[in-house]
């Protein structure tokens, strides 16, 4: 069942921090109004913010493990001059539902049913980085002929000999439940043990600043993170992800962070070698693991140029006999 409900405005006055110094991309991008709504995806509810007009490309943003989908904050109002934009909580994540437990299935449909209520129209694009790639690779496989194509963001699949599996702890603990997250008395002491995983250096501090307000969610006692320490518990992310992404039904292409250290983005020669090396890989120069905070415009820049070129393609030949219409042959 999907029950909407929107919220329309920028940013609110409680985000919205004073930064002495901040660029014009910081404060344009926190200013830029959006529509801030739930949809109810088997009885759970998710939380996502969508920003442009309704009939343009739709493209999905999907969040990594332990965030949020304000990691998109400072990508997602520079693609709304040419796209509809959705970023989106995944359950246990940021403030949408938590489930007892959790699946590619289950993320998939969240994915396509934000994707139905946000109106983002027929064969949307979903920008899927680290555990987001997961849930993208996941979308793909279930429901590659309903999408235009993917943007594995710093995600790649290891060859099945190589595969290590992230879920499943609860085996390891022998079924004991995940320990619950830290409630910190004063928010202040919260905010100072903010660490981004992998850790890696970040060049803009009101970013840093802002992600790690937003990762806050308050309780009996104080504060404590968002997510839900009981994500990989039970959830199987599995070593079939090479046999999947060799079986998607739609486009695709590869953007890491230069210098990104994370595990399950070191495998792009591998997707490079399976595919002759025609499967698109792009880097973001002096970038990190979380490159859309790292360098928020030139993030921009490579996610339009690779839809705008997929969009392109689809639509030559209606550009092409356009243009004969209007000018014949010259």
């Amino acid at each position: 069942m999907i029950e909407c409900v929107t919220l329309f405005g920028a940013v609110s006055d409680e985000i919205m921090m004073s930064v002495e110094n901040s660029p014009d991309w910081f404060d344009r991008a926190l200013q830029t109004e959006a529509e801030d709504t739930f949809v109810e995806v088997q009885n759970c509810k998710i939380h996502y913010v969508a920003w442009g007009k309704v009939g343009l490309p739709g493209v999905l943003l999907i969040h990594g493990s332990n965030a949020h989908l304000e990691w998109w904050r400072f990508v997602a109002p520079f693609l709304a001059d040419q796209f509809r934009v959705v970023a989106v909580d995944l359950s246990g994540h940021g403030d949408s539902g938590w489930r007892t437990n959790y699946s590619g299935e289950l993320f998939s449909q969240e994915i396509m049913a934000v994707c139905e209520a946000a109106q983002l129209g027929e064969k949307p694009f979903l920008v899927a980085h680290s555990f987001g790639g997961f849930v993208g690779l996941e979308t793909g496989h279930r429901f590659g002929d309903q999408l235009g194509g993917i943007i594995f963001a710093d995600f790649t699949v290891e060859p099945p000999e190589r595969y290590v599996e992230w879920g499943r702890k609860a085996e390891l603990r022998d079924g004991e439940p995940a320990r619950s997250t830290r409630i910190y008395p004063a928010k202040e002491e919260a905010l100072a043990r903010f660490r981004f995983i992998p850790e890696q250096p970040c060049k803009h501090p009101y970013v840093v600043e802002f992600i790690s307000h937003q990762s806050l969610r308050s309780v009996e006692g104080g504060v404590t993170w968002k997510f839900d320490p009981g994500l990989f518990d039970f959830l199987e992310m599995g070593v079939d992800q090479r046999d999947k992404f060799v079986s998607l039904k739609c486009r695709c292409a590869v953007l890491l962070g230069e210098y990104s250290t994370d595990e399950g983005a070191l495998a792009a020669p591998y997707m490079r070698e399976i595919t002759a090396g025609i499967l698109p890989i792009f880097t973001v120069p002096e970038s990190y693991h979380h490159f859309m905070l790292d360098e928020p415009l030139a993030t921009v820049t490579a996610i339009k140029g690779i839809l705008l070129t997929w969009i392109y393609s689809d639509q030559q030949d209606e550009m092409n006999e356009g243009l004969q219409k209007q000018f014949g042959a010259l």
